[in-house]
């Protein structure tokens, strides 16, 4: 077995395991060394305790909650979540980074808050709820939250414990029954819903195509401060081909058009250190020396080395022929 990923600094053990739906876990971890962290933020765990990295919202609440927790939807062939739901148990030790990422309520001083989430989406939408309870009771906090079904509700013994403090309105694509208001959220169900969202700091998480939509809806409806997290790159619909050159390797392979160069790597067996793929970690950082492209993330990049042609492999969209170092 390697040892665990050198970013992956902190050890903790594994107090009970719960589960929260058919398909999602909270894994409730003691921490025996400080660790710091804001509500909304992230870590790379090192999976199976090696070199492999996911990265999970920490849904634990700082200075709430007992445990540090990890709370993860089993995905189909995935390999950090069926280890991490499926192989982990009780008493086994984890590895995880520091804390990571900007989606947080506690570095701003709204009193009015819009948090829209679907699916584990809801993860850091959860820990800032609570966290907003505790150290700011007199805001305003709104949650819409969307579901296929009322049983994939997460959280769905905390929610409770956290009203008349917040409103929380749930939909569901089926089963809906009253108060769960059925179908998706539309951008008239958010204008009758948050009248004033003009006025609201507006936080959404969740699958990609959820998150491009509510975005539009929200900005049209007049919100001036909106934040997301994105753990999902957009698929590649392109057909026409390009050629990726690796000096280093001294290899060729194509790729299509648009995709992005993690993908274009992965596909191709090319060895990528990725983590969250949503160009927050860092991970992911290569150097392009000729060719054209998009990026939609330089978040730990310097700008020394964007002019050198570094890129965050999960966030770059090949455009043309390129060539890496």
């Amino acid at each position: 077995m390697f040892a665990p990923h050198a970013l992956c600094t902190h050890a903790m053990q594994v107090h009970h395991i719960e589960q929260e739906t058919p398909d999602v876990w909270t894994l409730s971890l003691i921490s025996h060394d400080v660790y710091a962290y804001q509500p909304g933020q992230f870590a790379l765990v090192s999976i199976n305790n090696s070199e492999t990295l996911r990265a999970y919202t920490l849904s634990s609440t700082p200075g709430q909650s007992r445990f540090v927790t990890l709370t993860v939807r089993r995905l189909e062939n995935g390999s950090g979540s069926g280890w991490l739901t499926q192989r982990v148990k009780t008493g086994d030790n984890l590895w995880l980074s520091d804390a990571q990422g900007d989606f947080t309520c506690a570095r701003q001083e709204d009193e009015r808050y819009l948090f829209l989430a679907a699916g584990c989406g809801v993860t850091p939408i959860m820990s800032m709820c609570r966290w907003l309870a505790a150290n700011r009771p007199r805001a305003d906090v709104q949650v819409i939250y969307s579901v296929r079904s009322p049983r994939e509700v997460i959280f769905a013994k905390t929610w409770p414990t956290l009203q008349p403090r917040l409103k929380l309105t749930l939909f569901a694509e089926q089963q809906a029954l009253p108060p769960v208001l059925a179908g998706r959220l539309t951008r008239e169900h958010l204008a009758a819903l948050v009248p004033d969202i003009a006025i609201r700091r507006v936080m959404a998480c969740g699958p990609a195509p959820y998150m491009d939509q509510v975005e539009k809806d929200a900005m049209a409806l007049g919100a001036t401060a909106f934040m997301q997290e994105r753990f999902h790159a957009p698929a590649v619909t392109g057909t026409r081909q390009l050629k990726i050159t690796l000096a280093r390797l001294q290899r060729e392979f194509s790729a299509p058009v648009g995709v992005t160069l993690l993908a274009a790597l992965e596909a191709n067996k090319i060895p990528v250190n990725a983590a969250c793929r949503a160009g927050v970690c860092g991970c992911c950082k290569t150097r392009i020396l000729t060719g054209r492209y998009t990026t939609t993330s330089t978040m730990t990049l310097s700008p020394a080395e964007i002019a050198e042609g570094y890129v965050l492999a999960c966030s770059c969209r090949l455009e043309s022929d390129v060539a890496l170092a």
